[in-house]
This record gives C-alpha cells, sequence and structure tokens, in this order.
C-alpha cells in the first residue's frame, strides 16, 4: 500500500465510508475549507508538503438533478476540479521526478444505458449532465502516468432515500461498504487502467428491498434502464494487474 494517501471529498458518502473503514492507512482527509479542488495553487502545495503517493478523487457533484439544474457549476466542480488534480500531478512529476497514483471514482453513466453488461472498452454515451462531467473527467485523468479510473456505482444501505422501487428497472450497484473493500482491493493490487465494477444485475426493489423493508413496489411499462452489469470475479482476472 502507498505510503502516504489523499482522500478528497472526505465528507461525502464514499469518502466518509471510506475514512470509517480503516483500511487505508496513512490517509489525510482535509476538509473543502481547507483544500478545495478549485484551488490548484493549495492542491499542489498540500501535495509537496505531505510527500503524498496517493490520491483518492472522490470530490465532485455526484447528484443527477443537481447537475442537471446547474450545469456551470456542474462542469466547474466535476471537470475544472478534476483539471486542477491532474495538472498539479503533471507538474510535480516533471519537477520533481516524482509519481503520484490517482484513483478517479467514475459512474455507470458514462455508458448508454440501455442493454446492460458494459465493457471497458465499449463506445460511452452519457445518459445524463453528470455522466458527461464524468466522461470528461476521464479524459483528463488518462493524462496522467499512473491511474485508477473506476466506473461504478454504489448506495447506502443506511439511506435508501425513495419509498418506491420497480421491479423492472436493473442496476448492478454495490452496497457502500462492499465497493469500499473492493476498492481497496483493486488499490493493494496495483492495478492501472480503466474498470467497471459492479455485481450482478439484480431488479431495484430487490436490491433496495433487502435494506429498506417498508419500501414498496411498482411496475412501469414506461421504460427499462440497464446499467452497466459485470460481476467483481469477472473483473479482476490475474493479467490485469501489473
Amino acid at each position: 500500500m502507498h505510503n502516504n494517501i489523499l482522500l478528497l471529498g472526505g465528507s461525502g458518502r464514499l469518502g466518509s465510508n471510506i475514512i470509517k473503514s480503516k483500511l487505508f492507512i496513512n490517509i489525510k482527509y482535509p476538509s473543502k475549507k481547507t483544500l478545495n479542488i478549485l484551488n490548484k495553487k493549495k492542491i499542489k502545495e498540500f501535495l509537496i508538503k505531505n510527500n503524498i503517493d496517493l490520491i483518492l478523487h472522490c470530490a465532485g457533484i455526484a447528484r443527477v438533478k443537481e447537475c442537471e439544474k446547474n450545469k456551470k457549476n456542474a462542469f466547474r466542480i466535476n471537470v475544472d476540479g478534476t483539471k486542477n488534480i491532474v495538472n498539479s500531478i503533471i507538474e510535480i512529476q516533471k519537477k520533481n521526478n516524482k509519481t503520484i497514483k490517482l484513483v478517479f471514482i467514475s459512474s455507470d453513466a458514462v455508458y448508454p444505458s440501455v442493454k446492460g453488461n458494459y465493457k471497458e472498452n465499449d463506445k460511452l454515451k452519457s445518459y445524463n449532465y453528470y455522466g458527461l462531467t464524468k466522461i470528461k473527467g476521464e479524459k483528463l485523468v488518462k493524462k496522467v502516468k499512473k491511474y485508477i479510473i473506476i466506473r461504478t456505482r454504489f448506495f447506502d444501505k443506511k439511506k435508501i432515500p425513495f419509498n418506491y422501487s420497480a421491479t423492472n428497472i436493473y442496476n448492478s450497484g454495490l452496497e457502500l461498504s462492499v465497493f469500499v473493500k473492493y476498492m481497496h482491493k483493486l488499490i493493494r493490487r496495483k492495478f492501472c487502467g480503466i474498470i467497471n465494477i459492479g455485481g450482478p444485475k439484480i431488479s431495484d426493489y430487490k436490491k433496495y428491498k433487502k435494506y429498506k423493508k417498508n419500501l414498496f413496489l411498482f411496475f412501469t411499462t414506461r421504460f427499462r434502464f440497464f446499467r452497466s452489469s459485470s460481476s467483481f470475479l469477472r473483473l479482476f482476472p490475474s493479467s490485469r494487474f501489473s
């Protein structure tokens, strides 16, 4: 495992679960007030001062409705913020000859969401603005020497926000604590590149009913969504790791 880790977005759902897991040793998680991804100068200074080897980039606007409502702000944070991180890494690498690995949390929203079982080399086409910001973020991340781009979907079993769910809408989302363990395993195995992390295809109702007993059922005939449905075992062939 890397010696010094920087977690960006530590106050969010994923970030707080990463901290809570205690799987990552020597991890620093400054608040947004202390280290804002829109401030490139502070990012670079923090990376140098703390001799950071690995960045877990979990910061950004993840709410789809918020991204659609304020596209300018979503672009500024999700894309421009990522650009600041990437440029800081590149500059440090050139000046100090130090490689910093970047882990970027992308989304299954980068895929068209019409058939499922998407592979990492499938054509990307976002179905919402949030997905578009992730596609642009991925392009930036690929500029650094070492990176992991994780395309995924996860949920917090303690905070399922809706009261109704459908039997004919599917996704391959993972429970948050499970995803954190998989993420940790990826880093330990020194994986580099792009990877889908998801569970088996299962209906939204069946998935969430397990954790929210008072969840009500509904059936829609208007649409059927199939998110990226890839099993964890399929995603970890030994040849994929350096």
